[in-house]
C-alpha cells in the first residue's frame, strides 16, 4: 500500500490506489539474469566415446534389413557386399521399392562417425528415412571385459 507525502488537508494520509511496479520490475530483471546465467551451463559440449545401449530390445520384423558398415568402410545388403553407387538400387529391389521399410543399420566400431553419417545420407538420398542404429545388448560385462 502506498501513502501520498503531501500535506493532509484535513489531517489524515490519503492511500494512493496506484501499483507499484518497482519491485515487480526487479524481481523480473533479476530472474532474467539468473536463467541468462542458467541457459549456456544446460548445454554439453563435451567429446564422448558412446556406451553400450541399456535399451528395451524391440522385436524385429519377420526379414530385417541389415545393412552393415564393414571395418573398411565397404557396404553389405544382408550377407552380400555391395556398391555404395548400387546401394538404392539393392535396396530397392530388395524392398519391392517400399521405402517405408526399416533399415537396421550396423557399423564396426572402428568406422568413424563421419563414414557412418555418410551412409546415413545416402539412405536419405535413397528415400529410405526409417533407419534403426543396431548395437549391442548390455548384459553388465561390457565394463568388466575392458581394462
Amino acid at each position: 500500500m502506498a501513502v501520498s507525502l503531501k500535506e493532509p488537508q484535513d489531517g489524515d494520509l490519503g492511500e494512493v490506489s496506484e501499483i507499484n511496479v518497482t519491485p515487480f520490475i526487479d524481481v523480473i530483471l533479476v530472474l532474467l539474469i539468473i536463467f541468462m546465467v542458467a541457459a549456456p551451463l544446460s548445454t554439453v559440449d563435451v567429446a564422448v566415446d558412446l556406451p553400450v545401449s541399456n535399451a528395451q530390445p524391440q522385436p524385429r520384423p519377420d526379414k530385417p534389413i541389415f545393412l552393415t558398415v564393414k571395418q573398411d568402410l565397404s557396404l553389405a545388403l544382408g550377407n552380400d557386399t555391395v556398391a555404395r553407387e548400387q546401394l538404392q538400387a539393392t535396396l530397392d529391389r530388395q524392398t519391392g521399392s517400399d521405402r517405408e521399410q526399416r533399415v537396421f543399420l550396423r557399423a564396426d566400431g572402428a568406422v568413424a562417425y563421419r563414414e557412418l553419417m555418410e551412409v546415413m545420407n545416402s539412405l536419405r538420398q535413397a528415400g529410405y528415412l526409417k533407419i534403426a542404429l543396431v548395437g549391442l545388448e548390455d548384459t553388465g560385462q561390457a565394463g568388466a571385459a575392458k581394462p
